[in-house]
């Protein structure tokens, strides 16, 4: 929001500097983004969180100034000269939904010449931004930036009856709006009426049939105080934003309705040469507005700000917010001014939350004269579950393998979800009932596509490599429970070059991502079989799935659509990790030298290593410590020493006794018995 200088010195002596003002401001909570020179005056961008509708305007922005330097705020004066006529000998107001609009107050302004505004009111208008209109509608927008309370001026001619109703509107009812768009409207919607017809969206916007003109002469100004709830429902169901909404959707101060219209009348009968008629229709509900208290235990906030808050300054920090603050030694009993009403919400006993007057203390305090330092915690920390420790586990093991961690939106878009594998394909993704936009409209049942999103998200703006993994929820429906099955899921994503100033730089492929795989079921203890698969969304021939003890637990494989350098992914039940199947077990080297063999044996393409491997630690024979595949060799591309659908398997095979030395005899022995079951088993039969 902008703010002008010039305009906020009306109520409160400021310092020459203005970056000291901005620098001030921000440290309270009041972030100016911005500083502006123009035409004279300084322009203030000040980012006005939605919690503090009354920092909406000059006048709140100015008490927040006059506590920071210590000065005093001068409030404008709003008391018009009166005619012997009374109000409610011209007008009538009537409220028939006290809920949607617990106060209504209305002025009349008889005999004035609509007109240009003065050089100084358009000057103020136009400094934030604003395109002066005529003497009357200005007034009620100065009003709106000077004290945060939106008005409205009806042209009293035109209000059948002279009266004016608060009520919903009737089914079918139709209503052309100031912009000139005819708007039909819901019955559950709040309106102004007169005694035919609507004249306003109460709260949003005036109605073009009593608008002021040229040739208006009697004007009726309504401030009232609307129903947060009421005006958003009619301001989002009708697509409407404007000035007053976004001040009534936050809340407004219900006590400044009567001193905001008697200083708009003031000022149209100053600028437009009217009378103002005696006294005002105040129409309010009863017990309102609320009263809200609370209690500040200068002990407790000192403990909660872990430093000593000087009890004078709080208090006239309160006082100066307009807190009314009886002191009563150690615990104050505190008032919440009308304007903040709606930044305070009760307990349920209807006190003030303590923390709520804690921040109103301490922001103006300094939160950097907060000394930084841990809580003083009681006991011990719960012992941690089977599951974050194997989160734990999973997580410090990929970030070793260099992958970042990131995370994402729980929903993705429908074609997202079906670009890429799901573990359970057979479950339909769950449709949001209210989705942000399409590419939100589904919960997700993989982590895949998000982290393929942020990968080409970096892949685009010249990232050489992308190593990225999330541990996170998916969601699959039920049919037994109301709520979906929400397992854990680890996803990764891999590509590019690595590399380093004393590193060769490689591309990543296949393996790399395969290794961190393994890396990750190493260090929770679990084998996994990888087998060749067809899965959606990943490149033929360069996809597997991740089984272990028979069932599918995840899979890996290189993306097949392309932009730039291939990318490689991999998803892993979290709960396939539980349990691990091979505990670690460490004992003293052999001081014995080992033996190395190395066995070669044709077999068929589609046999997977895992199998063989599995095989292997089922016959393994005496003595023998280790074994890794390390060449698996197709033959040339015309088909020579291998036959057509086979592979040559290599393995190095590691032997070593603790207790003596072997001998090569023994060792061909073992290798022999062992090459000759492989080659039953497994061994080529084309």
């Amino acid at each position: 929001m902008l703010f002008s200088r010039s305009w906020l010195s009306d109520y409160v002596e400021l310092p020459s500097d203005s970056e000291e003002i901005q620098r001030r401001l921000t440290a309270v909570g009041l972030a100016v983004e911005g500083l502006e020179e123009r035409g004279g005056d300084t322009i203030l961008d000040v980012e006005v969180t939605t919690n503090r509708p009354d920092c909406m305007n000059h006048l709140g922005l100015a008490r927040e100034l006059a506590v920071i330097y210590g000065r005093s705020l001068k409030r404008p004066e709003a008391l018009p000269k009166e005619a012997a006529e009374r109000v409610e000998d011209a007008a009538a107001v009537d409220v028939e939904d006290w809920d949607g609009c617990p106060r209504f107050v209305a002025r009349v302004v008889r005999g004035v010449r609509i007109g240009p505004s003065p050089e100084w009111l358009r000057n103020r208008l136009e400094s934030i931004g604003l395109r002066p209109i005529n003497n009357v509608v200005d007034v009620t927008n100065f009003i709106l930036w000077e004290m945060g309370q939106p008005l409205h001026a009806y042209d009293l001619a035109k209000l059948g009856g002279s009266r004016l109703l608060v009520r919903r509107a009737r089914e079918g009812e139709i209503l052309v709006t100031l912009d000139g768009i005819e708007r039909k409207l819901d019955p559950g919607m709040l309106v102004i009426a007169d005694a035919d017809r609507a004249v306003g969206l109460a709260g949003v916007m005036g109605g073009a049939d009593s608008e002021v003109t040229d040739a208006t002469a009697d004007i009726l100004i309504e401030g009232a105080h609307f129903d947060r709830k009421h005006v958003r429902a009619t301001a989002r169901g009708l697509g409407m934003h404007t000035d007053a909404s976004h001040r009534f959707e936050r809340g407004t101060d219900p006590e400044l309705c009567l001193e905001a219209v008697s200083r708009a009348a003031a000022l149209i009968a100053e600028l437009a040469g009217g009378t103002v008629l005696a006294g005002a229709i105040d129409r309010r509900a009863e017990s309102f507005p609320p009263v809200l208290r609370g209690w500040l235990d200068l002990g407790r906030l000192d403990a909660f700000a872990g430093a000593s808050v000087p009890k004078e300054d709080a208090h006239r920090w309160l006082a100066g917010l307009g807190f009314e603050v009886k002191n009563g030694g150690q615990v104050w009993d505190v008032t919440v001014p009308s304007w903040r009403l709606s930044d305070f919400q009760p307990r349920p006993d209807g006190a003030v939350y303590e923390q709520d007057l804690f921040e109103e203390v301490l922001r103006h305090f300094g939160f950097d004269n907060i000394p930084a330092a841990l809580p003083a915690l009681s006991g011990a920390d719960a012992p941690k579950t089977p599951r974050q420790i194997l989160r734990e586990k999973v997580r410090d093991r990929l970030a070793a393998c260099g992958h970042a961690e990131s995370v994402h939106f729980a929903f993705q878009g429908e074609e997202m979800d079906r670009s890429f594998p799901s573990l359970r394909p057979e479950v339909k993704p769950l449709r949001l009932a209210n989705p942000l936009s399409d590419r939100y409209s589904v919960m997700r049942r993989s982590l895949i596509p998000n982290l393929m999103e942020t990968a080409r998200f970096n892949q685009r703006r010249g990232l050489p490599a992308v190593r990225l993994f999330e541990i996170a929820t998916v969601f699959y429906e039920t049919r037994d429970s109301e709520l979906p099955d929400q397992p854990e899921h680890v996803g990764l994503v891999c590509g590019g070059h690595a590399g380093s100033p004393w590193q060769r730089e490689m591309a990543l492929d296949f393996f790399d991502l395969k290794g961190v795989v393994e890396s990750v079921t190493e260090a929770v203890g679990v084998r996994l079989e990888i087998r060749p698969a067809s899965l959606p969304g990943l490149l033929e021939g360069s996809a597997a799935e991740l089984l272990r003890s028979g069932q599918k637990i995840g899979y890996l494989g290189r993306v097949a659509q392309e932009e730039g350098y291939p990318l490689y992914v991999a998803e892993i039940a979290l709960a396939g990790l539980e349990g691990g199947d091979v505990s670690l077990q460490v004992g003293a080297p052999s001081r014995f030298p080992a033996i190395d063999a190395d066995l070669t044996f044709t077999h068929s393409r589609d046999t997977p290593w895992a199998e063989i491997d599995r095989t292997i630690a089922e016959l393994r024979p005496p003595d023998l410590v280790s074994w890794e595949m390390t060449v698996r060799y197709r033959g040339t591309s015309v088909g020579q020493g291998v036959p057509e659908g086979a592979v040559n398997t290599t393995i190095h095979f590691l032997y070593n006794s603790p207790e003596r030395s072997l001998t090569q005899e023994e060792v061909n022995e073992r290798q022999l018995a062992l090459a000759t079951e492989l080659q039953r088993r497994f061994g080529w039969k084309g």
